[in-house]
């Protein structure tokens, strides 16, 4: 089969790869691109532990084809955290400083896609209600902590987040 030839702007940076016409988004991340924060829970776009954000929209990486990616942009786990210090330490993301705080996280198959969901929300609404997070959560199927703490921790990332500085704020 003939490899295609993709460019994309992956985690804020542009990046080649090549793929076949059926390979999903999630393959070629984990499997070619060797970023493995995307877990693949269900494969059918049934558990949200796959969700990337493309473009400033949520979407499950198993449905999405790697050739879609073509000339867009993609966002994964691994572009959530801060930077990498000197010191080989990297800053979490408020997101996932508070899902850690609150006790949110146990076996960690469901997190990557929860956090990307999460920054999905926040970016589109900075002071989200409870009955928005629960439903912007819908799609993230957790079967270890039960969705309170992880509801808690959205809330309160979402408030240090309104909180900071502007020249603190995440990218």
């Amino acid at each position: 089969m003939t490899r295609m030839h993709i460019t994309t702007c992956l985690n804020g940076e542009e990046i080649d790869f090549l793929c076949e016409p059926h390979q999903s988004l999630l393959h070629v991340l984990r499997d070619e691109l060797k970023l493995t924060g995307t877990k693949e829970g269900c494969g059918t776009g049934d558990c949200g532990a796959c969700s990337v954000i493309l473009d400033g929209r949520l979407v499950n990486s198993c449905l999405t084809l790697a050739a879609e990616v073509q000339g867009r942009s993609v966002e994964t786990v691994e572009g959530v955290a801060g930077p990498v210090s000197q010191a080989g330490t990297v800053g979490l993301h408020p997101i996932q400083q508070k899902l850690l705080e609150h006790a949110a996280l146990q076996c960690g198959v469901c997190t990557p896609g929860i956090v990307m969901a999460v920054k999905a929300l926040l970016d589109r609404e900075p002071d989200p209600s409870e009955r928005e997070v629960r439903y912007w959560l819908a799609g993230n199927l957790c079967r270890c902590t039960g969705y309170d703490k992880i509801v808690r921790a959205v809330l309160d990332a979402a408030a240090e987040l309104r909180n900071l500085p502007e020249e603190r704020q995440p990218a």
